[in-house]
C-alpha cells in the first residue's frame, strides 16, 4: 500500500532554535571572526549560490522521471502485461513439432519360430530376424486446441485484474515521489528564510551597536547600553552558521528525492516572506507558480465532505486495496475452476523412414516411408483429490474476508485523514493572515522605537524587545506560509489528486517498457542560478 510522505523536520527545527535564542542571554559559542570591533562583513555571511536552481513543477517533473522506486513499479507493471498477454496464449492452438535420427550401430535381432517361414522345420527351431535398418528417421507434428477449461478463461480474467493493481501502485508511487519532492523543496525555502530572518536580525543589531557606540563615544550612551548589544550580536552571530548548514542540507535532500545523478545542491525558486497567500497578481513570477501549482482555490468548512468524496475515489491506497479484494475474488473463482472436467481437441501426424547403407534422409521412394496420422479430443474429469481443490478454495475466500476487513478499516482512516489535513490547511493560512499583519505591525514598531532611542527618549530594553518581536513576527509568518504549503501538499496526497503526475502515469502504462529518458543537466530543465 502506498506510504505517507516523508516530512523533513529540518526547516522547522531551524525556526524553533532561532526563536529559542532570541532573548539576548550569554553568548554559548564562539562567533565567527569579525570583520571590525565585534562586527561581522555582512555580504560574506549571505549563502552561496547553489549548483541549479529549480522552479517546483521541473522539480517534481524531474523527481518522477528519475526516481527509481518508480521505475521498479514500472518494471512490474510490463511484467504483469506479459502475464496478461501469456493467459491469452493459453487459448489459441499450441503447435509441437519433433524430429529425430537413430543410426543402429547394430540392428535389433528377435528370435522367430522357424514353421513360420518353412513348414518343414520342426516346431521348436528359431530363427533370427532382424526388425529395423541401420538408419531410422522420424518426424512428428501435434495440435492441441482447449474447448472447455475453467481455469484457463479465469485466469485471464485475474491477469487483467493483476495488470490494474500494477497501474494503481505505479500511481500511487507516482503521487508519493511527487509529494516527497514538493515537501523537500519547500523545506528549502523555509531553511533560507531562517538564514534570512537571522541575517538581518544580525544587521539591525550591528547597525545599533554602530550607533550606540558612537552616542557613547559622545557620552549620550552608557557603557552598558554597548555591552548588552554586543552580548545580544554576540548571542545571534552563530545561528549563521547553524541556518546555513541547515540550507545546505535541505538542498541535497532536494536533490536526492529528485533522483539527480550526482550529489549536489539543488536549489529552489522563491520566498516564502514574500508570498502573499491572498492575491496571486501580487506575487512575483517564483512565488506565482508555487501558488499555482499548488492551487489557488481557497478552502471552507463545507469542502471536508467533497474531499472525502473525492479520496473514496482517488486516493490510490483506496483504489489499490480495492483493486486486490477483486484479485483476490477473482482467483477464488480460479481455484473453483480446478473442480471442473476440462476437455480438448487434438490432432497428431507422424512420419517415419528408415534405409541400410546411405545415409538418403527419409528415402528415396514409397517402401522406405510412411506416414501417421490421428484427430480426436479429450475430457479430463476430477473425481476426488483429498479435499486439496476444495480446501485451497475455503484459504482464498478467507483472503478476500481479510481485504474487506482491510478496506473497511482504511475508508475511515481516509475520511479522518482527509478531515485532518484540511484543517490544518484552514489553520495554517488563518496563521498566516494574522503573521503577515503582525510583521508589518513589528516592522512599524522597531523603527520607532529605534528613532526615540537614539533621540534619547526610549531605552535600550525597548529597542531590544522590539527587534525579538519583529524576528519572531518574521520567523512566524514564513512558518505559517511554509506549514500551509506542506498542508497544501499532504492534502493532495491524501485525496490522491497530486498535480503534475497524471500525464506520466498515463505515458508509462501506455508504454510500460520504455523508460522515460534521464535527467541531463540542460538549461531548458532549470529556472536559473
Amino acid at each position: 500500500m502506498s506510504r505517507a510522505p516523508r516530512r523533513s523536520p529540518s526547516g522547522l527545527e531551524v525556526l524553533a532554535l532561532i526563536a529559542l535564542s532570541a532573548a539576548p542571554v550569554a553568548a554559548q559559542e564562539t562567533p565567527p571572526e569579525p570583520a571590525g570591533e565585534g562586527l561581522i562583513d555582512i555580504e560574506q555571511a549571505r549563502l552561496p549560490i547553489p549548483d541549479r536552481v529549480f522552479d517546483i513543477d521541473r522539480a517534481v517533473q524531474i523527481g518522477i522521471r528519475n526516481n527509481r522506486t518508480l521505475q521498479v513499479s514500472r518494471l512490474d507493471l510490463a511484467t504483469a502485461e506479459k502475464q496478461v498477454k501469456e493467459a491469452y496464449g493459453g487459448l489459441v492452438p499450441e503447435i509441437d513439432g519433433s524430429m529425430g535420427y537413430t543410426r543402429n550401430i547394430e540392428v535389433p535381432t528377435s528370435f522367430l519360430p522357424g514353421f513360420i517361414f518353412d513348414p518343414s522345420l520342426p516346431p521348436d527351431s528359431l530363427i533370427p530376424v532382424k526388425f529395423g535398418s541401420e538408419n531410422q528417421w522420424s518426424a512428428g507434428l501435434t495440435v492441441s486446441q482447449p474447448l472447455f477449461d475453467a481455469a484457463l478463461f479465469t485466469g485471464v480474467s485475474t491477469t487483467g485484474k493483476f495488470r490494474s493493481y500494477q497501474q494503481e501502485v505505479l500511481r500511487g508511487s507516482a503521487q508519493l515521489i511527487a509529494t516527497n519532492v514538493r515537501i523537500a523543496y519547500l523545506n528549502v525555502l523555509v531553511a533560507r528564510e531562517a538564514h534570512r530572518v537571522t541575517l538581518n536580525s544580525v544587521e539591525r543589531v550591528q547597525g545599533t551597536l554602530e550607533e550606540t557606540a558612537a552616542l557613547n563615544r559622545a557620552g549620550l550612551a552608557s557603557d552598558y547600553d554597548v555591552l548588552r548589544l554586543e552580548v545580544q550580536l554576540a548571542n545571534i552571530t552563530p545561528q549563521l552558521r547553524r541556518t546555513a548548514n541547515a540550507v545546505r542540507a535541505a538542498e541535497r535532500t532536494l536533490a536526492i528525492e529528485m533522483g539527480l545523478p550526482r550529489l549536489e545542491q539543488a536549489g529552489a525558486a522563491g520566498s516564502l516572506a514574500d508570498m502573499d497567500l491572498d492575491s496571486l497578481a501580487a506575487n512575483d513570477a517564483t512565488n506565482r507558480m508555487i501558488l499555482e501549482f499548488t492551487g489557488t482555490g481557497e478552502l471552507t468548512e463545507s469542502d471536508a465532505d467533497s474531499l472525502s468524496e473525492v479520496a473514496r475515489l482517488y486516493r490510490s491506497d483506496l483504489r489499490q486495496l480495492e483493486l486486490f479484494r477483486e484479485l483476490e475474488e477473482a482467483r477464488v473463482k480460479v481455484e473453483r475452476a480446478e473442480l471442473f472436467p476440462t476437455l480438448s481437441a487434438f490432432f497428431n501426424w507422424n512420419l517415419f523412414a528408415q534405409e541400410d547403407d546411405a545415409l538418403n534422409f527419409f528415402g528415396e521412394g514409397p517402401n522406405q516411408r510412411f506416414t501417421t496420422s490421428a484427430a480426436g479430443v479429450q475430457l479430463s474429469i476430477p473425481i476426488f483429490s483429498g479435499l486439496r481443490r476444495w480446501t485451497r478454495v475455503q484459504q482464498r475466500q478467507i483472503e478476500v474476508r481479510k481485504v474487506e476487513e482491510r478496506l473497511a478499516d482504511l475508508n475511515q482512516r481516509v475520511e479522518s485523514d482527509v478531515r485532518t489535513t484540511h484543517d490544518q490547511v484552514l489553520e495554517a493560512r488563518a496563521r498566516a493572515r494574522a503573521q503577515r499583519t503582525a510583521v508589518t505591525q513589528a516592522q512599524r514598531g522597531f523603527d520607532i522605537v529605534t528613532r526615540e532611542y537614539l533621540a534619547g527618549t526610549k531605552t535600550r530594553l525597548e529597542v531590544t524587545e522590539a527587534e525579538v518581536s519583529l524576528r519572531e513576527s518574521e520567523l512566524n509568518y514564513a512558518e505559517a506560509v511554509y506549514d500551509y504549503l506542506v498542508a497544501r501538499a499532504q492534502l493532495d496526497y491524501v485525496v490522491g489528486a497530486v498535480p503534475a503526475v497524471e500525464p506520466v502515469v498515463e505515458q508509462m502504462i501506455e508504454d510500460p517498457d520504455v523508460a522515460p529518458p534521464a535527467y541531463r543537466n540542460e538549461a531548458s530543465m532549470e529556472s536559473g542560478k
